[in-house]
């Protein structure tokens, strides 16, 4: 079949290369350049999501973990591992025991697939590369292993794998309407497909729309910042903070240090990036746990990127990383997904197209 994806992140280029591999002719379309959006502006983590254990999205915690191996293997030049510190103080909504638990069971999940089993350090023999934690509060911090990655440079890398597979990558080429019945329009050309992949990400919903074509998945767009701090750091942590109980990651990024994540309400009009509350909302919650304090001159730039979740009526918090898939004549629709578990979007679009057929 001629088949079509719209969407050049990372969700759908593992979709074109996932089609491809079943032996369909794809076309991918991209309004801009390929991870130009969302897949080129994440933390730069590939990891299962320990804070998933708490939702019970246990499956989604497995299939990253798994997820994680597959990337690593695959391209190791632009992966590694990293340890990553998770400090526990007094004032923490969750006990030693609670989070000992957690890691257990994310360790357990990772299987043959892990990176190294966590570990309790004491709040009296840290080790040197968490040495930079206040000791004011503190009971200790466990250590646990994810994965980083570069996300831009690892999504072109599919990318071009893809296209040497046969996939054929139209970049700044922005479809303005699509048909139920198989019809793709852009500025410039009228072109006819078997099947059209919507995998727009935070623009899949809005081309919907704007072509008429109906939808029971809402997204919720949330906004996610970052900062990159001039200073080196040896080793992640994962930040518990007592103002709101989220996750905020301090993580060595080429010889810096990045922080993030936010999660603010985005439209679609506004424009993507950094706010000032933001900024101040990373700074305070870094200076919150590190002795040595950054302020707003040691901020060489921040990034921003909009997720698209599966709207559950919930705060963008709660909100599960996992996506919907929905058929509509000769479109399918991919809502939400996760960089890790791409691959395993993109097989089960390919699974949707061929049991379509």
């Amino acid at each position: 079949m001629r088949i079509a994806v719209i969407g050049g992140g990372i969700n759908g280029v593992m979709s074109a290369w996932a089609l491809r591999g079943r032996g369909h002719e794809v076309a991918l379309f991209e309004r801009g350049v390929l991870m130009g959006a969302t897949s080129g502006a994440s933390s730069k983590l590939l990891h299962g999501g320990l804070r998933y254990l708490e939702q019970g999205d246990v499956r989604q915690v497995y299939e990253g973990l798994h997820e994680r191996r597959w990337w690593m293997q695959r391209a190791p030049e632009l992966t590694r591992r990293v340890e990553l510190f998770l400090p526990l103080y007094s004032h923490a909504p969750h006990g030693r025991l609670a989070l000992d638990a957690g890691l257990t069971v994310y360790d357990l999940l990772a299987g043959r697939a892990t990176l190294g089993h966590h570990r309790w350090w004491g709040a009296q023999k840290l080790p040197a590369r968490a040495s930079g934690l206040k000791r004011d509060g503190l009971r200790g911090t466990f250590s646990y292993w994810d994965a980083q990655m570069d996300d831009a440079a690892l999504g072109r890398w599919a990318a071009d794998r893809a296209r040497d597979d046969g996939v054929v990558i139209h970049e700044d080429t922005d479809v303005t309407h699509i048909t139920r019945d198989g019809e793709l329009r852009t500025a410039h050309d009228v072109l006819r497909f078997d099947v059209i992949v919507n995998v727009a990400g935070p623009w899949a919903s809005a081309l919907l729309d704007a072509s008429g074509i109906p939808s029971h998945t809402r997204l919720d767009l949330v906004r996610g910042s970052h900062l990159i701090v001039s200073r080196p750091i040896e080793a992640g942590f994962a930040l518990n903070l007592p103002s709101d109980g989220r996750l905020v990651f301090v993580l060595p990024h080429h010889r810096r240090t990045l922080v993030g994540t936010t999660e603010v309400r985005q439209t679609l009009d506004e424009p993507v990036a950094c706010s000032a509350a933001e900024r101040e909302y990373l700074v305070d919650a870094y200076n919150t746990f590190f002795v040595s304090a950054i302020r707003d001159v040691d901020i060489e730039t921040t990034f921003a990127g909009v997720r698209p979740l599966v709207d559950s009526g919930k705060s963008a918090h709660a909100q599960r990383r996992g996506e919907t898939i929905e058929v509509e004549g000769c479109v399918v629709s991919v809502f939400g997904g996760k960089w890790t578990t791409s691959r395993l979007l993109g097989e089960r679009v390919a699974d949707v197209v061929r049991n379509a057929e």
